[in-house]
């Protein structure tokens, strides 16, 4: 092996060994060993509270129904779609005094007049029937 591909080869060690450490200092747990230290937090709005939307179920899915964002839905899906959010964002909906953390399952909204439409699971699990007015915020980790 000449000096130069040993050089090399060193350089690119030392790379691979950076990146992952890198990735482990990211992935890592805070060290409190408990979930609640990593789980996503709700984001206020600008004025310290909650943004308004009006949502709808997106009605049943359909057999491996395909997503803008490149999922394929099964009945017990939950999620929401957005036209402007991006896919995977994180946020939490608030409605009847239950709040749950989702995410952006797909941009392309099924019926108009609504901000998001939800799963038929998320839908249940809230209790919104029809189009209503719901709580949003966005989630951030840690």
């Amino acid at each position: 092996m000449s000096l130069g591909l040993l050089q090399r080869a060193i350089v690119l060690a030392a790379v691979a060994l950076v990146a992952a450490v890198g990735a482990l200092a990211l992935t890592s747990n805070r060290g409190d060993g408990s979930a609640a230290a990593t789980a996503p937090r709700s984001v206020p709005a600008p004025n310290g509270g909650w943004y308004t939307a009006l949502a709808g179920s997106r009605g049943a899915t359909a057999d491996a129904e395909r997503t803008t964002c490149r999922l394929i839905l099964t009945g017990r899906a939950l999620g929401v779609t957005h036209p402007l959010l991006p896919c995977g964002a994180m946020i939490y909906i608030e409605y009847g005094g239950i709040e749950l953390l989702t995410e952006v399952i797909d941009t392309k909204l099924k019926e108009p007049g609504r901000q998001f439409e939800l799963t038929e699971v998320l839908a249940q699990r809230l209790g919104l029937d029809g189009t209503q007015e719901i709580r949003w915020r966005y989630a951030r980790r840690g």
